[in-house]
């Protein structure tokens, strides 16, 4: 595990020791996301929470390609600060907000839709927050890594542009 104040790890969130990284930032290629939101059956009426958003691009191609809404969290600041920048420049900057913030602790409350690119072992300790956080009908949809409890409701495999084949899961909660 990467904790955030431990001497090693070089981040500007190093103040805050009781955080953790989730997951390194690993973009996910542009295709897999357009398959993302088609899996999660993304339109205009949805509110999409990213929970580790990275450089926004999940967000930002649900606003310019389906005019949904949404906030991405991320715990690096420029992480933060570049998706803001991003969707500035894609101008969906008046439907998608970006936070620095802990995953662990952001309101699902609003969210139709929950977007994921974790690893394993964060995507098993998120999935208690998920499950209790938002409401009954929320879609969560995750790249690479399931939630380990065989219940997802769609999986499909996807080979990106370069060749490399990406698993996405879907779960309603019930």
């Amino acid at each position: 595990m990467n904790v955030i104040g431990d001497d090693k790890h070089n981040s500007p969130a190093a103040s805050r020791p009781w955080q953790y990284i989730l997951a390194p930032f690993v973009p996910t290629p542009y295709d897999v996301v357009d398959r993302m939101l088609t899996l999660g059956e993304v339109s205009a009426h949805d509110y999409l929470v990213d929970l580790g958003c990275g450089d926004g691009r999940i967000l930002i191609t649900a606003a310019k390609t389906y005019g949904a809404r949404g906030m991405g969290v991320d715990i690096e600041p420029y992480r933060v600060a570049e998706s803001q920048t991003n969707a500035r420049l894609a101008g969906v900057d008046e439907l998608v907000t970006f936070k620095l913030q802990d995953a662990l602790t952001t309101d699902l409350s609003s969210a139709t839709v929950v977007m994921l690119y974790l690893v394993q072992w964060s995507t098993l300790k998120i999935k208690s927050w998920i499950t209790r956080s938002a409401r009954a009908g929320t879609r969560v949809v995750s790249h690479n890594f399931d939630m380990g409890d065989g219940q997802a409701t769609g999986i499909e495999t996807v080979t990106d542009s370069e060749g490399d084949n990406h698993k996405l899961y879907l779960w309603t909660l019930a």
